[in-house]
């Protein structure tokens, strides 16, 4: 089969079959991609996911995009961008065409409801993953339970955290040399 082919229906069937946005998509991206295609390493997909959420942009289509130009360059990567974000789009457009219909439909809010949770598990799955795979250490454990406190209890907005995050990240080294 055809590389572009294959990248345009891997990424089309994970952007079908996928509810929840972006970070829902992990488990399934991360499967084909380094499980059954084997087109990126463990490792090599922990560094796209990490450029992924530190880029502009719709999270799945970043990925996708990184994930295509590693494949096949630039034309993986538009092969990939399309594959994931055309199934829902069309998705999209078809529930918008018919929504009126079926807005108040008790069965579609009960089946709503019940795919939360769901949602919740598939993005709770992945981060747990590739956390094994990220060599926390007994200080860096920390990182992501003190953002949550900073964010939720004192209001600080993401971006500052991100800053201070990025300005230790450089001078680490420099502050505590062994």
């Amino acid at each position: 089969m055809n590389i572009y082919l294959q990248i345009f229906s891997t990424f089309s069937k994970i952007g079908a079959f996928t509810i929840g946005g972006g970070y829902a998509m992990l488990p399934l991206i991360q499967r084909e991609v380094v499980t059954n295609k084997k087109w990126l390493s463990e490792e090599d997909f922990l560094d796209v996911l990490a450029i992924s959420q530190s880029t502009p942009g719709v999270f799945v289509i970043n990925i996708s995009v990184f994930i295509g130009l590693r494949i096949k360059g630039i034309k993986g990567s538009i092969v990939a961008a399309l594959g994931s974000s055309l199934p829902s789009f069309v998705i999209i457009l078809l529930i918008a065409m018919f929504f009126n219909s079926f807005k108040d439909n008790e069965v579609v809010e009960k089946i709503f409801k019940g795919i939360r949770p769901a949602v919740v598990a598939l993005i709770a799955v992945p981060l747990i993953e590739m956390s094994k795979n990220m060599n926390l250490n007994r200080y860096t454990v920390f990182i992501p339970f003190i953002t949550v406190i900073l964010i939720v209890f004192f209001q600080i907005s993401p971006i500052y955290i991100l800053i201070a995050g990025a300005i230790f990240g450089i001078f680490y080294p420099y502050l505590f040399k062994k």
